[in-house]
């Protein structure tokens, strides 16, 4: 079954060609796909297109295979062409002449786009709550290691002491900002598309307000050919914010591999979190961290990838945007993934605590050394020439106590200030007025 179809069979490989993976992609946008029709044949109805009786039996139906999906035991039948031809068949099958009434007013362009802003709105909370998981990992091991002292570098040369808690802190502030990006995606995202049909409008007394409002949109996207110039570009956007965190864990990894290895000997890993050698017996190798690096660099290639698919196309629909499915529905499974192996194992690192004992990392002290001068009277420069001197001739001498005080610094990590700034991103995505919407459309008939 196609939703076009009109008596003229299709060349097998034609179809097989343009169908694509589509049967598999369409699975993810199943349970959106039910939301955007119940919503749209309330507004039907409201309007004058469907009874109050046709609504009813539709809705019932309709959760009905809202619970299959959930169940997981919805598929696309061979044969049928998309998720969007698999419900309607089904409706069709069920409720005769009433099923085929719920395509009015829509066309498959408004349909998949508003699947893809539901799906999207979703998966985008989900990570969200991923990122708390490391978040909160990171916070804590911050506090705990607060005290311990760890060699910063510049060029990957010896530069100033740091310490894990500011280490652990650092990246836990900067998936607060990760969490802005996302929440940008999010709002960009959650504007509602449903009623721009082919990209043009309709001639039927749609009321996208109300639709809007059924399914949880923050606002429309009012001009119809804007609405249908959002497939892509919406995907992008999201894209860009998930490769953004996605950096952050990357690096975050780097320098845990780096870390480990014997010539930092920084941190070690429980041995049943580390892998080995098919000759060397003694190798702990931190696998996991490699591979959440590579992922994670994967992932930042996909708004490329789209950009690329999009990059030439005027406005208007065209097929090449179905491409952009595979690349992007699986992304936020894997983002998930990745989040949440990188708490578990950030809970479980051990760190050395007295790695600055070793000799080879005196010289770390020098600005404050430098700065304990300036303290007692000596210019600045001065100071820094008789410290350089110091070093020159090996008379230097580091100081044994460090005190930083100023805001995020090592004396002072600031990590009831980084936690008030993320937990007052993240309580703006409110997860539970969708999770009220979808409520409302599958209980309330």
């Amino acid at each position: 079954m196609k939703l076009w179809e009109k008596g003229t069979p299709v060349n097998e490989v034609i179809e097989a060609f343009t169908v694509g993976r589509d049967r598999e992609m369409d699975l993810y946008l199943a349970e959106s796909d039910v939301l955007g029709t119940i919503a749209h044949i309330i507004m039907l109805e409201s309007v004058g297109l469907l009874s109050s009786e046709e609504l009813i039996t539709l809705r019932k139906e309709l959760s009905s295979v809202y619970q299959s999906i959930q169940d997981g035991v919805f598929t696309i039948e061979p044969g049928i062409e998309d998720v969007h031809s698999q419900i309607e068949y089904l409706l069709t099958q069920r409720l005769g002449e009433t099923g085929k009434k719920v395509h009015s007013g829509r066309s498959r362009n408004d349909q998949v786009l508003v699947d893809l802003r539901l799906f999207t709105r979703d998966n985008i909370l989900d990570v969200v709550s991923s990122v708390n998981y490391l978040f909160t990992a990171l916070q804590q091991q911050s506090e705990t290691y607060k005290e311990v002292l760890l060699p910063g570098y510049t060029h990957l040369q010896i530069a100033m002491p740091s310490s894990f808690g500011l280490w652990f802190g650092a990246y836990a502030e900067a998936l607060a900002d990760d969490l802005q990006l996302l929440l940008s995606a999010y709002k960009i995202n959650n504007q509602n598309p449903l009623g721009s049909a082919a990209g043009y409008g309709s001639s039927f007394p749609l009321n996208r307000t109300m639709t809007t409002q059924l399914l949880g949109f923050d606002d429309l996207n009012y001009n119809v050919v804007y609405a249908q110039m959002g497939r892509g570009k919406v995907e992008k956007i999201t894209l860009f914010a998930l490769s953004n965190l996605a950096a952050t864990v990357a690096r975050m990894a780097s320098d845990l591999c780096l870390y480990m290895s014997q010539n930092f000997g920084f941190i070690t890993l429980p041995d049943e979190l580390t892998t080995g050698s098919s000759i060397m017996p003694h190798k702990k190798n931190p696998d996991v961290f490699e591979l959440i690096r590579a992922r994670c660099n994967r992932l930042q290639t996909l708004p490329f990838e789209i950009g690329a698919i999009m990059g030439n196309l005027p406005s208007g629909y065209f097929r090449d945007m179905q491409m952009i499915k595979e690349s992007f529905l699986p992304a936020f499974t894997e983002m998930q993934t990745i989040l949440d192996i990188a708490a578990f194992m950030i809970k479980k690192v051990n760190v050395k605590k007295d790695i600055l004992s070793d000799p080879k990392y005196k010289f770390l002290f020098s600005v404050e050394a430098v700065n304990k001068a300036v303290l007692q009277g000596v210019t600045f420069r001065d100071a820094y020439k008789l410290v350089g001197k110091q070093i020159e001739d090996g008379t230097f001498n580091p100081p044994v106590i460090i005190k930083h005080t100023h805001e995020g610094s090592i004396g002072n990590l600031c990590n009831k200030e980084i936690d008030s700034k993320f937990k007052a991103m993240y309580q703006l995505f409110e997860p539970e007025k969708i999770t009220a919407v979808k409520k409302n459309l599958i209980e309330n008939y």
